[in-house]
């Protein structure tokens, strides 16, 4: 195994960053542009304040959604926007080839499905962490995602769902996914970012109507005419360059963040994200590879317990 990492190892040092002052309709288009769930919010001194994360992004736009229910604009349901092509895994499959899957595809998490295609759990990014920090701690040989998968039927959501009712359940859930079935047949996906994809458009096209009519009473009520101060997470945890890899898995595992921003003295200096913590680990647990040179004596090979999917 190798040496036991720190942040300043492997956190990113290039960022996207956002202003208090920004609007919040364009702080929230600036991390659907970038694909990321989060950014941290600083000022012009590089003083870090807080993050601007999806689970903010769907507060702030979940209002205008409402103003928009109320006003006759209409809602698209569930089937209009989830995504119908998904990367799955089975009960069965090896859960460290699991977790090589999900950072192959860059993903936070797969459903789970039977030969059928029956719906049987999802394998998250989180549950991917816990598993590999048992494996470091405990040397816990690897095992089926079966054992691991979360079973919360509570996440589930129907393809007939409206875009405000499925809004509602995930900012009152810790789930980024929600999977959609048809009976018990997985035939599609719904994450938060499709979620807000969906609901910025409609905050922007309020917008704009509102303000053709003028009316600005409406367009306050609706929220998008705030600010990323206004919706920030200003307490969110952070750590420092010299916290260790497990000490970092452990605060994931403990807490809602995919992001944890990495602050000295007051300033922002990068970050790391549950995928960077999963790649360090995975890479801790590799076995080093073999370099062959000129020797006096040959060695039979030992048999290597580590799963194929790690080497």
């Amino acid at each position: 195994m190798s040496e036991m990492k720190a942040a300043r190892d492997f956190m990113r040092r290039k960022l996207v960053t956002l202003e208090v002052d920004t609007c919040v309709l364009d702080g929230i288009a600036n991390l659907l542009k970038h694909n990321i769930s989060g950014a941290p919010v600083v000022n012009s001194d590089g003083d870090f304040l807080g993050v601007f994360s999806e689970k903010c992004s769907m507060n702030a736009l979940t209002t205008a959604l409402e103003v928009a229910s109320d006003a006759g604009i209409f809602v698209p349901r569930v089937r209009a926007f989830m995504k119908h092509e998904l990367v799955t895994l089975t009960p069965d499959v090896d859960v460290f080839e699991a977790i090589d899957h999900l950072l192959k595809h860059r993903i936070s998490g797969a459903p789970v499905v039977d030969s059928m295609g029956r719906f049987q759990g999802v394998f998250s990014e989180k549950t991917a962490m816990r598993v590999l920090v048992s494996a470091v701690y405990d040397q816990l040989p690897g095992t089926s995602v079966a054992h691991y998968m979360n079973l919360d039927r509570n996440r589930l959501v129907n393809e007939e769902d409206t875009l405000l009712d499925v809004a509602h359940r995930f900012q009152q859930a810790p789930y980024r996914r929600f999977p959609v079935l048809r009976g018990k047949k997985l035939v599609g996906q719904l994450s938060r970012r499709d979620v807000l994809r969906a609901e910025h458009r409609l905050a922007v096209e309020i917008q704009e109507r509102m303000r053709r009519l003028g009316n600005d009473a409406a367009l306050n009520a609706a929220g998008v005419t705030l600010r990323v101060g206004d919706y920030m997470d200003c307490d969110a945890l952070t750590t420092c360059i010299g916290t260790d890899l497990l000490s970092i898995a452990q605060m994931f595992l403990n807490s809602p963040y995919r992001r944890l921003p990495i602050v000295e003295t007051g300033k922002l200096v990068g970050q790391v994200s549950r995928r960077d913590v999963l790649e360090a680990a995975a890479a801790l647990l590799r076995p080093a590879p073999h370099r062959y040179c000129a020797e006096t004596l040959y060695l039979s090979p030992l048999t290597e317990s580590v799963p194929t999917s790690l080497r």
